[in-house]
């Protein structure tokens, strides 16, 4: 099990065991290698604690001081002795105090019982195995199923996450059977009465007694603390820049902050051979990024590096990148980013990036497209029936396909809160920020941390503040939408950070390629795939409405998920699922 970690930690690895519990881990080191080792004990009078944890504290500094004046004394500078402390000391209220990402477990040996907890917003993952008499949890679903009481089955339920709401899947769900993720901001105890989980925080509803001005100035502070927090490091840290407003916004910060002690920011950028050729501007991205990745670059002095991605390349790693997830995933999107992290970390240990802007701040599309806010379902998939019409005949059983999105959808939104004087307009921003928030964002945040930690790269995302969320959460949307664009009042509070015509540049999503050589080869390998004997694919999808889909994409109406996934992507999404039904060697349990 910890073999399939080590490139979540390739620098060092450790165990404990005890008569009740073993526990793994693989390091990634970032701060204070030499005396931060993990699993890391400490004792006290009563008992003694182990942690094991991944991720990093973002006020480890506050929290150190704090427990120092208490009495406790640190052998570390790390945030793992700094987080173990706070939990010997606080209990479970620690999470109260925390600001950052981590996934992490404490183990205490004469209570034997085992503390579990995840992140706020859910950019660290946490999965688990309940039985009779135990729990197994890791990482990663990889590392569960090395475990030999873990089988590789997925039931009906599972293959209509796959097919019906992939590459997003249900809250808590790991999509194999009896396997289960801590959801965002859920904290568990095991002992010998089970596990007993809660929720210790949620999005809130509260009257916004700012006016433009401060929401402006509180934005401000608020997205310049965060940024500024996270770019604390023992290892090299660079950025991500894609010249749109979110990464332009972190890298310039963080370029003001290098600067100030002598040094000089890196950043990175992804691109896609012959793309200047092929590109075709359209209402979602209305422009290449290319020429804005040069002039931010220049205007904040940074030392930029371009990744190139061909066509090849980008097939070839849709594969490697279904092994990083454990799952299908975004196809390209997710191929690419696996490529693009490996480049990074030739030179880098760590990399700030802009994910998370959109759900938060209103920027896709279907925040203000009135056609679409206030249809029933997920804004970003409105592709069912042509999802469904592509299975194999009663494959679901009794499930019914739009009935089966129409609840997992509103399971969501019956736990949004509102004000009474919340205007028609602000309740269902509301209920489009929860649906974005704990759907389109974790499947980003999954794709980040999967590509990522794959090459043993940590990437940090300051949009995913906590503090950020709630008080977004709050803001009337026509404060937010200010001006009628897109994260229109993050464009003003941050104005003056950013050259005016990159700040108010229209919204463009992550870069995919337009080469029509990516169409043309994943439909090639989909009919290869569909001529061998041995075909998996064909348990879940029909061989011939397939074949016929290869001779005329048009067939699919509508695109799969969100603007980033049309035509070429469907093919990549379905040959992803050859390759993982075929790598974990699935099992499906139709009963």
């Amino acid at each position: 099990m910890a073999q399939t970690m080590v490139p979540r930690g390739p620098d060092s690895g450790g165990f404990y065991t005890d008569d009740n519990c073993a526990l793994a881990h693989r390091r990634l080191s970032v701060i204070d290698p030499a005396r931060s080792a993990q699993p890391m004990t400490r004792k006290t009078a009563l008992d003694s604690y182990t942690i094991v944890y991944n991720g990093e504290l973002y006020n480890t500094a506050e929290i150190r001081s704090e427990l120092e004046s208490t009495g406790i004394s640190f052998t570390s500078s790390g945030d793992t002795e700094v987080l173990l402390w706070a939990y010997i000391t606080w209990g479970e209220a620690c999470l109260d105090k925390l600001n950052g990402i981590y996934a992490f477990a404490v183990w205490q040996e004469k209570e034997k019982q085992l503390f579990l907890a995840r992140d706020r917003i859910g950019v660290k993952p946490l999965f688990y195995y309940e039985y009779a008499g135990g729990l197994i949890f890791a990482s990663e679903i990889k590392t569960l199923l090395a475990h030999p009481m873990i089988e590789p089955v997925v039931d009906r339920d599972g293959i209509a996450q796959i097919m019906l709401l992939g590459p997003a899947r249900k809250p808590g769900s790991g999509i194999f059977k009896e396997i289960r993720e801590l959801r965002p901001a859920e904290c568990a105890m095991y002992c010998r009465c089970g596990l007993r989980k809660r929720t210790y925080w949620s999005l809130h509803a509260l009257p916004h007694k700012e006016t433009a001005e401060e929401t402006e100035q509180h934005i401000a502070y608020l997205l310049t603390d965060a940024i500024k927090r996270q770019l604390v490091s023992d290892v090299p840290l660079c950025t991500m820049l894609s010249g749109g407003l979110d990464s332009s916004i972190i890298s310039a910060v963080a370029a003001r902050e290098f600067e100030q002690s002598g040094r000089q920011l890196t950043t990175y950028s992804i691109d896609y051979k012959d793309n200047e050729k092929n590109f075709h501007s359209s209402k979602f991205q209305p422009d290449m990024d290319a020429p804005w990745i040069r002039k931010m670059s220049a205007f904040i002095c940074s030392k930029h590096i371009n990744v190139e991605v061909d066509t090849p390349a980008l097939t070839d790693a849709l594969e490697l990148s279904t092994y990083a997830r454990d799952l299908p995933g975004m196809a390209d999107v997710d191929s690419s980013l696996y490529l693009f992290c490996k480049a990074i970390k030739g030179n880098f240990t760590v990399a700030l990036s802009g994910e998370c802007a959109d759900e938060i701040f209103g920027g896709y599309p279907w925040y203000h497209n009135e056609e679409i806010l206030y249809k029933p379902g997920f804004p970003w998939a409105c592709s069912t029936a042509s999802r469904a019409d592509l299975l194999c005949e009663g494959i679901l059983g009794d499930i019914d396909p739009n009935d089966y999105v129409n609840f997992c959808c509103n399971e969501t939104l019956k736990n949004t809160e509102y004000l009474d004087t919340d205007s028609r307009k602000d309740r269902r921003m509301r209920e489009m920020f929860m649906l974005n928030f704990y759907w389109f964002m974790q499947c980003l945040l999954d794709r980040k941390d999967r590509m990522s930690m794959a090459h043993g790269l940590e990437v940090r995302v300051p949009f995913c503040d906590h503090r950020i969320a709630r008080y977004a959460f709050n803001i009337p949307w026509e404060i937010k939408a200010a001006g009628g664009r897109e994260k229109g009042i993050v464009r003003r509070a941050m104005k003056g950070i950013l050259p005016d015509d990159v700040l108010w540049r229209k919204k463009s999503p992550y870069p995919k390629t337009h080469n029509p050589t990516y169409l043309a080869e994943v439909i090639r390998r989909m009919k290869a795939v569909l001529a061998d004997k041995d075909c998996r694919l064909t348990e879940i999808v029909s061989r011939e409405k397939l074949l016929r889909l290869c001779d005329d994409p048009t067939l699919f109406e509508g695109n799969w998920y969100g603007q980033l996934m049309t035509s070429p992507q469907i093919f990549a999404y379905l040959l992803q699922i050859e390759y993982w039904l075929r790598r974990y060697d699935v099992r499906l349990d139709r009963q």
